[in-house]
């Protein structure tokens, strides 16, 4: 079993999985919003963006800031580097993969048409 100690990690995976809290950091990125605001846009309840907003906090995406009874989100400090470089990791051990299967095919296939010519 592999094992690995990247909570950080772990945090932003899962607060990226969910396609509202994806759609709420995109809306985040285009200006800053009150959870009343992203509630509307999605359709959901204040208690249901509350917790989507809750787990992008947690995971450091997003940060909020509460004027009167207004609670405003904004994106966090915290870019995706480390995820992108973890992604990154092993797109390249899936293209390294792909491109010795590459080989394999076409020296069957080089294979097959010499076997081919011999009958």
């Amino acid at each position: 079993m592999v094992q690995y100690i990247l909570p950080r990690l772990d945090a932003s995976f899962a607060a990226l999985s969910d396609a509202t809290r994806r759609g709420v950091l995109e809306q985040l990125g285009r200006a800053d919003a009150s959870i009343t605001e992203l509630a509307d846009k999605f359709h959901m309840t204040l208690t249901g963006m509350k917790k989507h907003v809750g787990i992008l906090e947690q995971a450091g995406l997003v940060t909020t800031e509460k004027v009167g009874r207004v609670r405003t989100c904004k994106l966090g400090q915290r870019r995706l580097e480390e995820e992108a470089a973890w992604i990154e990791r092993y797109r390249q051990l899936w293209a390294t993969r792909f491109d010795a299967l590459d080989g394999i095919v076409e020296e069957l296939k080089q294979r097959e048409k010499v076997d081919g010519q011999k009958t």
